[in-house]
């Protein structure tokens, strides 16, 4: 390791809203890492609790911890700010509410200081709660755990976000490149894991749990319209036709539940051709909005195309890959999970 780069100063983004029953564990962990070359930039985004008192307690007792307040409102605004103040060559974030293991920030440093530019440092997550951890938070640690032991989560990424919002390092020269927090699109860390694939980083993990993600009622992604599936449908929908759509490509639409229905909408008004399939008898021959919905078996009939497929059953889900593969190996047949 280069004695300068083992050098290089960390900025801990850190947005704050009502976090009072949880900030100082947070701190504490943070305070706790093995790796000390940090600041924290801890922005106060209009606390109404006791959230702001306890950063300037922190922050009274540790120089690295610099708190302001944030003259915008919402994540983004707040990041943006903390990014602005921050002065590190290495750049993470970090939720509120949660917890750092003792080696995370130095795991995440060592990773990107050995893989050098153009890398994105992550590793494994584990949720926790004062009661009992949801079902859907559940299967969304072990699906994004299995991807950091597969080795490239990029791969699937239309189906959610590949890269956990609080569990990643950056060089701050990739960071710039990638637009940092300048767009105003929400979910936002969706939206910068998209910017990050578009930019070409390629990703590191390690095979440690390098963070501990708390599951309470109160967690923006529950509560904020920001983070209502519509938005991530039109995230996803957005970015495949920024990054994959060729036009001399048709485009299929594979699925006639509620996404499939949203997707097929959202294209029809952007007047987008595609063809609609289903594996559900019931629903091949049905007009929807002026769109007749065919059997999958019509794509045998095709040369080649991109496929986005809307159907949430993991069952159905091989079978489709399985159907797609056997039919279309040597082809342009090109598939993205939605859901």
């Amino acid at each position: 390791m280069s004695q300068s780069l083992s050098k290089s100063l960390i900025s801990i983004l850190m947005p704050v809203k009502n976090a009072g029953p949880f900030l100082k564990e947070c701190l504490d962990s943070i305070l706790a890492q093995t790796e000390t070359n940090w600041e924290l930039i801890a922005i106060n985004d209009h606390s109404t609790d006791d959230s702001n008192q306890i950063l300037k307690h922190y922050s009274n007792k540790d120089f690295r911890i610099k708190v302001f307040e944030n003259k915008g409102r919402g994540i983004i605004h707040a990041l943006r700010l903390a990014y602005a103040k921050c002065e590190g060559n290495l750049i993470t974030r970090m939720d509120a509410d949660d917890l750092m293991p003792a080696k995370k920030l130095a795991t995440l440093k060592n990773m990107l200081i050995d893989q050098g530019i153009g890398y994105l440092a992550t590793g494994k997550v584990r949720y926790f709660s004062s009661t009992e951890v949801g079902g859907g938070y559940q299967r969304y640690e072990s699906w994004l755990n299995q991807l950091m032991d597969a080795g490239d989560p990029f791969r699937e990424i239309y189906k959610e976000c590949v890269i956990p919002s609080p569990c990643w390092m950056i060089w701050r020269k990739d960071f710039e490149r990638c637009g940092a927090f300048q767009p105003e699109t929400y979910p936002e860390d969706y939206d910068l894991c998209f910017r990050f694939y578009a930019a070409g980083l390629k990703v590191t993990s390690s095979e440690d749990i390098l963070h501990l993600w708390r599951d309470s009622q109160n967690r923006a992604s529950r509560i904020l319209p920001e983070y209502a599936d519509n938005r991530f449908l039109s995230l996803k929908i957005n970015w495949f036709l920024k990054l994959e759509v060729n036009e001399d490509i048709p485009i299929v639409v594979w699925g006639a539940g509620s996404k499939g229905k949203w997707i097929a909408n959202y294209l029809i008004n952007e007047n987008i051709p595609f063809l609609w399939v289903t594996n559900n008898q019931k629903k091949i021959g049905v007009n929807i909005n002026g769109i007749i919905l065919k059997d999958f078996e019509a794509l045998k009939t095709m040369s080649g195309f991109n496929a986005i497929v809307a159907v949430a059953n993991m069952d159905d889900q091989k079978e489709i890959l399985f159907f797609l593969e056997k039919n279309f190996l040597n082809q342009s047949a090109r598939v993205f999970f939605f859901c």
